[in-house]
């Protein structure tokens, strides 16, 4: 199941790659309009998501560096060491979406101190936390495990109750 692990790789790709553009053609904390309810700004994050311990003191960037390898090995030892079938085709996708966007915000933390942001949603005055495509790809990644896992033990347990009421 490693063959998955390109998904990994272009994620960090287009992630880093849309962290430069913004970089680079967006100043801080000033919004682009692009649409009714999005804008590109730029903005720095040391915390997690919603900047989730941002104000804790420099620690946290070490812990969330050491999160995001030691998720990231398990992953890899866990595509080893599956079976290619159907299922373990959609989690080993689901896990390397998420392997790829918890090493992009590493890739930021260890070279910036801090990740980047910068897609803005919001509604009125009121804005969701800016985010990048590492974050999208941890949060596809994170839904289809949800889901895969949900309608497959659904389906698992379906057909494991056909084959008792099968039996003699």
């Amino acid at each position: 199941m490693l063959r998955y692990t390109w998904i990994t790789f272009a994620v960090i790709i287009l992630d880093q790659l849309t962290k430069l553009a913004a970089e680079n053609l967006l100043t801080l904390y000033s919004p682009v309009s692009v649409i009714p309810g999005f804008n590109f700004t730029l903005v720095y994050n040391t915390g997690a998501a919603f900047s989730f311990l941002s104000d804790a003191g420099g620690w946290q960037k070490w812990f969330f560096i050491l999160l995001a390898f030691g998720v990231s090995i398990g992953i890899i030892i866990w595509l080893k060491i599956q079976k290619d079938d159907n299922r373990s085709r959609w989690m080993a996708i689901a896990l390397c979406l998420v392997m790829g966007g918890a090493l992009g915000n590493a890739i930021d933390r260890l070279v910036y101190d801090h990740v980047i942001d910068f897609l803005d949603f919001y509604y009125s005055r009121y804005h969701w936390p800016a985010f990048n495509v590492a974050d999208i790809a941890i949060s596809v990644g994170a839904g289809l495990l949800i889901i895969q896992e949900l309608f497959f033990l659904r389906k698992q347990n379906s057909e494991h109750e056909h084959s008792e009421h099968d039996k003699p």
